[in-house]
């Protein structure tokens, strides 16, 4: 049973790596609304095109994005939405400050049980 569990918390610490780097955050946030091109996320990004293409194979290998191939374009989109609930309780964490007792921190009392 215990190594079922290890296997499970492998997987779940493989999405933080995959999570780990603010393009890849970007990436997320540019393509929560609309679809977007490698050459137009390079361009957002102030990357080359290569650079984002990993960026974007690494995102696709966890499944939280998708390419989807128009003629001879490939657009990506987010695939797994709620990824978005998870950035945005990162931000609660974030904004709360080091000094704050947890009546100060807009909802992270549920984070503290």
């Amino acid at each position: 049973m215990i190594e079922n569990a290890d296997k499970q918390y492998i997987k779940e610490a493989e999405i933080f790596k995959a999570l780990s780097h603010p393009t890849r955050i970007l990436i997320l946030y540019s393509i929560k609304e609309k679809q977007l091109t490698v050459t137009e996320l390079a361009k957002k990004a102030g990357i080359d095109i290569s650079t984002m293409s990993k960026h974007l194979d690494l995102l696709k290998r966890y499944k939280i994005i998708v390419g989807e191939k128009i003629k001879n374009t490939v657009y990506y989109k987010i695939n797994i939405p709620c990824v978005f609930n998870f950035l945005n309780c990162a931000k609660e964490i974030t904004s709360c400050s080091i000094n704050c007792d947890e009546g100060q921190c807009l909802n992270i009392k549920y984070l503290i049980k």
